[in-house]
């Protein structure tokens, strides 16, 4: 583009083009009442008969004339009066963030356009325009001059990880291509194009969300011709908004053009902690209940981790020395804990306002509070998917005693094995010389008793002497044993020594995970019933309906989950038997800390148990990290 002034008639020409489409939508729905004229004014003075074949065409019309009125009068009603999406933000009022202000009001000035009207926080790594002006949205309708409306300037949408990573003058570079983009959208063709436009999304919204017959049959209506008219404009809309990015960019051109390429190289730095922090360090938060408070402030944590690991981003810690965006609010913990919660909606689905069930946390809270709490939970997990299994023998027992007969084997209750792609053949290990324990005794109880006897007499207390040990020989027992204490060893032989336990237990961890979120989603439904019929209003602002909008991470599979499971019993081993902590990693989330450093090296000894049941890899691990598997744990 040769000049700012060339894109913008660009995008005015498509907006005309908009308009016309809106006008020939019009004349049409009028086209019955206009030959109904005629017919009318043709039998009044006598030009056309009276009777006979006029006759009827006059009523045929007349009939056409009514039921087309009627129909245009509904779209253009629930047009006019639907509520257009908004982006879920944080508004930030001027005397919370009067430099902020200043800042924006002073690069519109010298980009020669209208200043926004106000300014917002969003949990994301982008920075938009946003027409707020609908009178559902709340701010009264601006005056009208010499008969047409004057465009109210639209809300800046910043990104709240880029006011607390970048610095002033990249953060005001940034922001120079978006502000100036406010205008060619005071321009009223284009305006009265993008108001046409939202009109008819948010119509077209309202119709699929609509519910009961009375209701959703003339919505229907309204819906699919909001959808065609959406359809006829949709070429002309991109290239309007692509006139007016371009007629925002070239008049950008000229304020801090060198800060400008930084701070993109910025954004994908920001974007890229961002992500991390929040499927590595918020996810498993939100999953227990509790939300961290200061994502943004962890956002320079993140970052600044990752410009230690990588030696593409050095330098980077270095701008930490200069005065950070943030410093332009009054209180940028208040703005942070906000957009946290709101983070924690739309990513998650968490409840709008902190309660009893979901409460916030600090960062130095968080390893004791969120870390040793998800292991410890998780182990509680698989011991009780264990206790609920049927005993299993050692692994093939044709093979350790070929003399035996199929009817003097034992008869054990196995699963089918689920099939995983690029799963690997097991190599179960050789028996242990002490003898089986308790889970994998054939003479043991079965689980049933034992646990009827649990719940009838209370659980044994950690560490009771005989605990986890077999019955004696002649197997005389008066009342039925308790079921084996929580220890990591039972774990790991039971994964070890049954080829089929392991696809056993991921499936049955799958079952019991999918049945904890079923009924956290039947509670969140609950709860967001109960606001909607509290405020009535909220129904038609989908943000309260589909949430999150934006899951983070797929579905785990069974498998997964079983190695996460292992992992998080390996973790409470260490930490109760060989004084290792829970720990924080900025990238990487939860962490082992063994002598204060951190061990990254658990992973893969792990999996070569949950994948071939080879636990010998895991063995040496705990050998060398001093950990007792034989030990019982604290479960949550």
């Amino acid at each position: 583009m040769a000049s700012p002034e060339t894109g913008v008639l660009v995008a005015r020409g498509r907006a005309l083009a908009v308009l016309r489409v809106r006008g020939a939508a019009l004349a049409l729905a009028l086209l019955p009442a206009a030959v109904a004229v005629v017919l009318l004014v043709g039998g009044a003075t006598g030009r056309l008969g009276t009777e006979g074949g006029w006759a009827v065409a006059r009523w045929v019309v007349g009939a056409l004339t009514v039921l087309s009125l009627l129909l245009a009068t509904l779209v253009s009603v629930v047009v006019a009066r639907a509520r257009p999406a908004l982006s879920p933000s944080v508004p930030v009022a001027e005397e919370a963030a009067p430099d902020l202000y200043r800042l924006v009001r002073d690069l519109a000035d010298l980009l020669d356009v209208p200043a926004p009207s106000a300014i917002a926080l969003t949990p994301d790594c982008d920075s938009w325009l946003e027409d707020r002006t609908h009178r559902a949205h709340g701010p009264p309708r601006p005056a009208r001059r010499a008969g047409r409306r004057t465009p109210e300037a639209p809300v800046l949408v910043i990104g709240s990880p880029f006011l607390w990573w970048m610095r002033v003058a990249e953060l005001r570079a940034l922001l120079a291509p978006v502000v100036a983009g406010t205008g060619p959208s005071a321009h009223p063709d284009i305006a009265a194009a993008r108001r046409f436009i939202r009109g008819l999304d948010a119509a077209a919204g309202l119709a699929a969300r609509a519910r009961g017959p009375l209701r959703a049959l003339p919505l229907r209506f309204v819906g699919r011709v909001a959808r065609l008219l959406l359809r006829a404009v949709g070429d002309h809309v991109v290239l309007m908004e692509r006139g007016v990015a371009a007629a925002a960019s070239e008049r950008a051109q000229s304020v801090d053009y060198g800060l400008r390429i930084v701070a993109q190289e910025q954004v994908g730095l920001a974007y890229a902690g961002w992500d991390r922090l929040l499927t590595r360090v918020a996810l498993p938060a939100w999953r227990m209940g509790r939300w961290p408070s200061r994502l943004d402030a962890g956002v320079v944590s993140a970052l600044t981790e990752l410009s230690r690991r990588d030696r593409l981003a050095e330098g980077f810690a270095s701008r930490l020395g200069e005065r950070p965006a943030c410093d332009l609010l009054e209180e940028p913990g208040t703005i942070d804990r906000a957009a946290s919660l709101l983070a924690a909606r739309l990513f998650h689905g968490g409840p709008a306002e902190p309660g009893p069930g979901w409460s916030p946390v600090a960062w130095q809270q968080y390893p004791e509070e969120i870390v040793d709490r998800k292991w410890r939970l998780e182990a509680a997990r698989l011991h009780r998917v264990l206790d609920e299994l049927p005993a299993a023998g050692p692994a093939d027992p044709d093979r350790a005693a070929p003399d035996r007969t199929p009817a003097d084997a034992p008869a054990t209750a196995t699963a089918p094995p689920l099939t995983y792609a690029g799963a690997r053949a097991r190599t179960p290990a050789a028996p242990h010389a002490e003898g089986l324990p308790r889970a994998l005794d054939p003479a043991a109880p079965s689980p049933g008793s034992a646990l009827r006897s649990r719940r009838a007499d209370g659980p044994a207390p950690a560490g009771t002497p005989g605990a986890g040990e077999p019955p004696g020989a002649d197997g005389a027992s008066a009342a039925p044993a308790s079921p084996p204490g929580p220890t990591l060893a039972r774990v790991i032989d039971r994964l070890a020594r049954d080829p089929g336990s392991g696809d056993l237990v991921a499936a049955r961890l799958g079952a019991e995970v999918a049945r904890e979120e079923r009924e956290e989603a039947a509670r969140q439904a609950t709860r967001s019933g109960r606001d909607g019929a509290a405020d009535p209003g909220r129904g038609d602002d989908p943000v309260d309906g589909g949430l999150p909008l934006f899951p983070l991470q797929p579905p785990r599979t069974a498998r997964e989950l079983l190695a996460d499971h292992v992992t998080a019993m390996v973790c409470c081993a260490a930490v109760d038997t060989a004084g290792a902590a829970p720990g924080l990693d900025w990238l990487d989330g939860p962490a082992l800390l063994v002598d204060g450093a951190r061990r990254a090296d658990l992973g893969r000894p792990v999996l070569s148990l949950v994948d071939d049941g080879d636990a010998e890899p895991l063995r040496g691990w705990l050998h060398r990290i001093g950990v007792r598997p034989e030990k019982p744990v604290r479960l949550a």
